[in-house]
C-alpha cells in the first residue's frame, strides 16, 4: 500500500499540472492502473476484497462450528468451547486437516457479529425496574449471603437498596413496600426479570401468567408490569447498574452488623446521600432528576400491603408446622388440624380459622425445629413421664430457681411432684415471668414447696397483699412450737435461778 504523500504528489501533476496518466506511471516508478486508482481517491483506501475468500479446508466444517457456538449459549459461560477446543474437536471427531488459525480467525468472526447491538432509550418520568442482587456480609458475627432487593427509577437514576437472609416471595414484597414508602409513591410501570415469585408461566404467544401473591400486590398498589425478554438482563439495563453500583460503593469492603435492621438502615442513609450526585451527561442531581420522578408518581393506600407469603396446610400428631423446609410449634389443642400459616421477613405467624394460634422467629436454616415450650405444657400435664426427655423443653431459658424447685418436688413427692412443676411453668400462660418467677423464689424461701403456694403467692404479689399461707398442708417446713408465757419466767430472769 503505497503512502498518503505519493498519493498527493502523483494527483497534484495529473490534477494541477497537466501531467498525463503515462507520465506520472513513468516518473513515480508505478503502474498505470495505481495512477487511475489514486487519481480516484484522495487517500489510500486500504485493501477492499472482492467476494468472500475460498477457504476449502474449512468451508465444509462451517455447519458443525455454528451448531456447537449455538449449543454453548445454553451452558454456563464459563463451560463453553473456546476456539482451540473447537478446533481439536474438529480434527479429532471429524476428521478436519486445516491449520488452527483459519478456525480461530472464522470464530472470532462468527461471535463478533453474533453480538448484540441495542438502541438508547429515553425514560419519562414516574417508572421504574426491579431486580435482585446478591453479596457477602456479616450479620451478627456470621458470614453470611446477602441478597439485596434493588429498585431504580431510570429518569433520575435514583436507588433504593434493601437485603434479605433469601429472595423469597416475603422478601420481594416487602422490599416493594419498602421502596415505595423510600420514595413516597408508587411508579406507574415496573419493569421485572422473569421471576418465578411473579411469573408463574411463559404461554406460548409470550403472554405471563403471573402468580397469585404478584396480582395482589399488582392490585393493593395499582401500578402496571412490563417483563423484559426471557434471559435478557440487559433489558433492565438500568436496575442492573444500579445493584452493580451498590454492591461496589456500599457493600465492598464487607459489611459488618449486628442485623439486617442495622444494615438496611444504613444503607437508606446511603442511598439519600447518593441524590447529592450528578453522573456523567446530565447537568442535574440525581435529587433534582428525581423531583419530576416524583411527580409522576401514584399516591400510596391508605395502608401497605401485607407483604408475606400465605399458605395453608396441617399441623402434624407432635404439634408442629412445616413451612419453607422448617417445623414450628402450636399448642397441642390444634394438632391435627389444618392451619394458615403467614410468613414475613422475620416472623411465621399461624393462625386456625380466624385466631392466630402462634408466633415465632423466622428460621432461615434447613430442617429446623422451632418450639415454644408453652404449646406443650398442657400435653405434659397429663404425660408427667416425658417430662424430662420433651424436646419443648431443651434449652428453655428459665431462672436458676425454677430447676431447684423442680428438683424438691420431683424428690419430695414423685411423680406427683413433677405434675405440680408442670402446673407452675403453665402459671406462665397466664401470668408475666417476673410475678412468677418471684413467686418461685419466696415459696423456696419459705419453704412452701407446692403449685397452690406458688399461685397464692403470685396473686398476692399482683394484689399487693401479704400472703397467707396455711402452712398445715406443707409437711416439709420445720417445725417450731411456741409455749405460753408465764409470769415465773419473769422472775427467773431477775433472780438469775433457772425457771
Amino acid at each position: 500500500m503505497y503512502a498518503v504523500d505519493l498519493y498527493g504528489r502523483v494527483r497534484r501533476a495529473c490534477h494541477v499540472d497537466g501531467t498525463s496518466k503515462s507520465e506520472a506511471a513513468r516518473v513515480f516508478g508505478i503502474d498505470r492502473k495505481t495512477v487511475a486508482k489514486i487519481l480516484k481517491h484522495s487517500v489510500p483506501p486500504g485493501y477492499r476484497r472482492s467476494k468472500p475468500p475460498v477457504r476449502p479446508k474449512l468451508d465444509p466444517f462451517v455447519p458443525i462450528i455454528d451448531q456447537i457456538l449455538e449449543d454453548d449459549k445454553s451452558q454456563l459461560k464459563k463451560q463453553r468451547h473456546t476456539a482451540k477446543r473447537i478446533f481439536e474437536r474438529l480434527r479429532d471427531e471429524h476428521g478436519f486437516t486445516g491449520g488452527i488459525t483459519i478456525v480461530t480467525d472464522y470464530v472470532r468472526e462468527r461471535k463478533h457479529r453474533s453480538r448484540e447491538v441495542f438502541v438508547p432509550l429515553a425514560h419519562p418520568p414516574g417508572h421504574a425496574q426491579v431486580d435482585f442482587g446478591e453479596a457477602v456480609g456479616v450479620i451478627g458475627g456470621v458470614r453470611r449471603k446477602l441478597h439485596y432487593f434493588a429498585m431504580a427509577l431510570p429518569h433520575s437514576d435514583a436507588l433504593f437498596i434493601k437485603t434479605y437472609p433469601a429472595e423469597t416471595t416475603e422478601a420481594f414484597c416487602d422490599g416493594h413496600v419498602a421502596a415505595f414508602a423510600f420514595f413516597g409513591g408508587v411508579p406507574a410501570s415496573i419493569l421485572y426479570d422473569n421471576t418465578t415469585i411473579a411469573v408463574a408461566k411463559i404461554l406460548g404467544d409470550g403472554t405471563r401468567k403471573r402468580t397469585r401473591v404478584f396480582l395482589e400486590l399488582q392490585s393493593h398498589y395499582l401500578f402496571e408490569d412490563r417483563f423484559g425478554r426471557p434471559g435478557k438482563g440487559n433489558d433492565k439495563g438500568h436496575v442492573e447498574g444500579g445493584i452493580g453500583f451498590g454492591r461496589r460503593n456500599f457493600l465492598v469492603p464487607i459489611p459488618h452488623f449486628e442485623s439486617f435492621e442495622a444494615l438496611n438502615a444504613w444503607l437508606e442513609e446511603r442511598c439519600l446521600e447518593r441524590q447529592d450526585e450528578v453522573l456523567r451527561g446530565h447537568g442535574e442531581t440525581i435529587g433534582e432528576r428525581l423531583l419530576r420522578d416524583l411527580d409522576a408518581l401514584l399516591p400510596r393506600p391508605a395502608a401497605p400491603y401485607d407483604a408475606c407469603h400465605k399458605v395453608s396446610t396441617r399441623a402434624t400428631s407432635i404439634s408442629m408446622v412445616r413451612y419453607h423446609c422448617n417445623d414450628y410449634s402450636v399448642p397441642v389443642a390444634y394438632a391435627h388440624r389444618e392451619v394458615q400459616v403467614r410468613g414475613y421477613i422475620s416472623e411465621v405467624v399461624i393462625g386456625c380459622d380466624t385466631e392466630v394460634i402462634a408466633r415465632h422467629r423466622r428460621s432461615y436454616e434447613k430442617a429446623d425445629m422451632i418450639f415454644d415450650p408453652m404449646h406443650f405444657l398442657p400435653l405434659l400435664e397429663q404425660k408427667v413421664g416425658a417430662l424430662d426427655q420433651a424436646a419443648p423443653l431443651q434449652g428453655w431459658d428459665l431462672p436458676g430457681e425454677f430447676a431447684r424447685l423442680h428438683r424438691l418436688l420431683e424428690v419430695r413427692m414423685g411423680k406427683k411432684g413433677k405434675r405440680e412443676y408442670v402446673q407452675v411453668l403453665r402459671l406462665l400462660e397466664t401470668f408475666e415471668m417476673d410475678h412468677v418467677h418471684g413467686a418461685v423464689r419466696q415459696a423456696l424461701d419459705l419453704g412452701a414447696i407446692g403449685y397452690d403456694a406458688v399461685k397464692h403467692l403470685v396473686l398476692c404479689r399482683i394484689e399487693r397483699r401479704p400472703p397467707r399461707l396455711d402452712l398445715e398442708i406443707y409437711p416439709y417446713l420445720p417445725r417450731a412450737r411456741v409455749q405460753t408465757t408465764k409470769p415465773a419466767s419473769y422472775m427467773s430472769l431477775i433472780s438469775g435461778a433457772p425457771s
